[in-house]
């Protein structure tokens, strides 16, 4: 058995892991290299009905994120129709093709590229407060072709009026989120934007918008009954499975597959393997929304850590983060239980798993 196997919308995957549409699917080639990395299904870079006037420079590894200025593919949808999505089909994966942007240009395009997809998946960077050009989009969609059809929704929208609004226009899953902005870096030496746009700005991703990304998946399965692929930030097998105990069916990697390569979608499908296999899990079905089936009141309990000092190793990085000077290092770390303000940061801080929360009655 297959415990990594799932179904999202119809389509079979053999493991939750898959690219989000971006660089890293450029062109043909590059989803036969997500595919022989391990990726579980293919998702194309975004087309629309005009080859992508791409500013430079379009990308940059900022600290804790990373910038882009990406827009859609620089590749025309006949460039793509002729050769990179025959090729993307040699993959043996599921295929969803990223489309874009308007209603009018997606049905245009939905019924060209339907031979090469098994889902399409649609981008409108919409960030108002209406979301009738989102709903639009997903009409466009389902009155052009016979497939499951993907929202992908930005981070700075009503989660809740957003998610329920595609979902009644027909949409047979979200995807959540895109890339959070506009956001801003400096060359202090030349006090210049990094970025190539004209404004300056780009789009952040990354670890950084990871707990953007998070809550905006636990907040839209509150409020919808289609499945959602959680995508933002995520680079191991542990944010994989946070997504999906938020309520994700399964991830999209963008950023990590750029800084790290294809091999990034089996690393990631064998890490949530070994989690799985160390919890005696069959089925990820078993802690899909687990978040929201732990969640509790407001705890206002009182509690302090308590060390194991067979793991701890005196490293001292609670200590340092003690903004209550409640820890010091002797053998192992040691709690002053006057000073603790049972804050829980050293717990974060510990890499060795050597501080839970002991409760006081």
């Amino acid at each position: 058995m297959n415990r990594l196997q799932v179904e999202f919308a119809g389509l079979k995957l053999k493991n939750p892991v898959m690219p989000a549409a971006g660089p890293p699917i450029k062109d043909g080639p590059a989803a036969l290299a997500a595919a022989r990395g391990g990726a579980g299904a293919i998702v194309t870079k975004t087309i629309s009905t005009q080859a992508a006037k791409v500013p430079r420079q379009c990308m940059a590894e900022i600290k804790g994120g990373f910038l882009n200025t990406e827009l859609w593919s620089e590749l025309s949808p006949e460039r793509w129709l002729e050769y990179e999505y025959p090729k993307v089909k040699e993959a043996g994966l599921p295929v969803i093709v990223g489309l874009g942007y308007t209603a009018d240009q997606i049905a245009e395009l939905a019924k060209k590229v339907a031979p090469y997809a098994d889902a399409l998946e649609l981008s409108t960077h919409y960030l108002g407060d209406d979301p009738s050009p989102v709903a639009a989009a997903v009409r466009a969609a389902k009155e052009t072709v016979d497939l499951p059809v993907f929202v992908k929704l930005s981070p700075q929208i009503d989660i809740k009026l957003f998610a329920t609004a595609a979902q009644d226009a027909g949409a047979d899953g979200l995807v959540l989120i895109n890339s959070l902005g506009p956001c801003l870096d400096i060359d202090i030496e030349t006090g210049k934007s990094l970025m190539g746009s004209k404004t300056g700005y780009g789009w952040m991703s990354g670890p950084a918008i990871f707990p953007v990304a998070l809550g905006a998946v636990y907040e839209a399965y509150k409020h919808v009954d289609i499945p959602i692929l959680g995508v933002g930030g995520i680079s191991s097998g542990r944010e994989a499975v946070k997504m999906i105990m938020a309520g994700a069916s399964a991830v999209q990697i963008c950023t990590a597959a750029i800084l790290e390569g294809p091999e990034v979608y089996g690393r990631i499908a064998r890490q949530i393997e070994q989690y799985m296999e160390e919890r005696g899990l069959e089925s990820l079905t078993e802690i899909q929304g687990l978040a929201h089936k732990s969640q509790r009141q407001e705890d206002l309990r009182r509690w302090q850590p308590a060390i194991n000092p067979e793991l701890c190793t005196a490293c001292g990085r609670c200590a340092q983060a003690c903004v209550y000077q409640a820890i010091k290092i002797e053998k192992y770390a040691v709690v002053d239980e006057e000073r603790c303000a049972g804050c829980g940061l050293c717990i974060t801080r510990c890499k060795f798993g050597a501080i839970t929360p002991k409760y006081q009655d």
